[in-house]
């Protein structure tokens, strides 16, 4: 049973990128932490002569797996007070060349696995007045761009779920914080993306040329995984912890930017959408 004052993470996908800074952090500060991949071999570091570890084999496809790491976690700590829902990963290709059986292996991987972890977490917050979980989104979810049409919908449908999630569970004491990232300099673009290859010319200049930059562009992104953990611990410290957290300058001046143009486009039609109820 961990100490009430320490706080109990859950992180899923660990082996790499933020799901790894993020553990490391945790651990560092010796908050009971659980460590999970699809492969624990590949987390079995971050645990290693660590009590206050526990290292896990998760696919958060799987829901025996869930059931089975969530109940590990009850009875090793006690409770589950942070999840981080960051396992996922993208794929590009153009909305016409995408694949049928690629789009739903990513979503449900993004977006069921994300759900089913969520579920499996509930009771245990719901009953304790308590919790505060943390989903890994994207500046996509607020976006698309060229190639990343099916992934920005998995991230869409994260900020919709998370949106609801948040009102149903204020009142119970549980917290939701959306975190949407722009380029960090992990290994997301050559070990957690999949690409359908652009073969219709029409899409040469949109798609294509944007997939084109992806893996170049890798190791050269301005975000600071390390950086990015520690503002996540901090949004869970938070007195009023919020409801969106967006990292880094490129996501920030994107993300207001759409929000703003959005805003104004529909406050330009303000009329037309008054006038599509009945006369008083």
């Amino acid at each position: 049973m961990a100490d009430l004052s320490s706080p109990v993470w859950f992180i899923t996908g660990c082996s790499t990128g933020f799901g790894r800074e993020l553990a490391k952090a945790t651990l560092d500060r010796g908050w009971p932490t659980i460590v999970t991949a699809r492969d624990k071999g590949r987390v079995a570091d971050l645990a290693e002569g660590r009590d206050h570890a526990l290292a896990l084999d998760l696919d958060v496809t799987d829901a025996g797996q869930i059931a089975a790491a969530v109940k590990a976690a009850e009875e090793k700590f006690g409770r589950v007070d942070v999840l981080v829902n960051n396992a996922g990963y993208g794929y590009q290709a153009s909305i016409e060349e995408g694949e049928e059986a690629e789009i739903r292996a990513m979503f449900d991987a993004n977006v069921f696995g994300l759900f089913a972890m969520t579920r499996a977490v509930l009771p245990g917050m719901r009953s304790r007045r308590r919790g505060h979980i943390l989903n890994i989104t994207s500046m996509a979810g607020f976006m698309g761009l060229p190639s990343s049409g099916y992934y920005a919908a998995t991230k869409h449908a994260v900020e919709g779920f998370s949106d609801a999630l948040a009102l149903e569970g204020a009142p119970l004491g549980i917290k939701v914080t959306c975190v949407a990232p722009g380029p960090f300099r992990t290994d997301w673009a050559g070990r957690s993306l999949k690409q359908t290859p652009n073969r219709i010319e029409e899409y040469a200049q949109t798609a294509g040329a944007r997939m084109a930059t992806t893996a170049g562009y890798s190791g050269k992104q301005p975000g600071d995984p390390a950086r990015a953990a520690e503002a996540m611990i901090a949004a869970t410290e938070a007195a009023e912890a919020p409801r969106h957290l967006v990292l880094g300058a490129i996501a920030y001046d994107n993300v207001t930017k759409k929000l703003g143009e959005r805003l104004s486009q529909i406050k330009a039609w303000e009329e037309t959408s008054r006038s599509a109820d009945f006369p008083d």
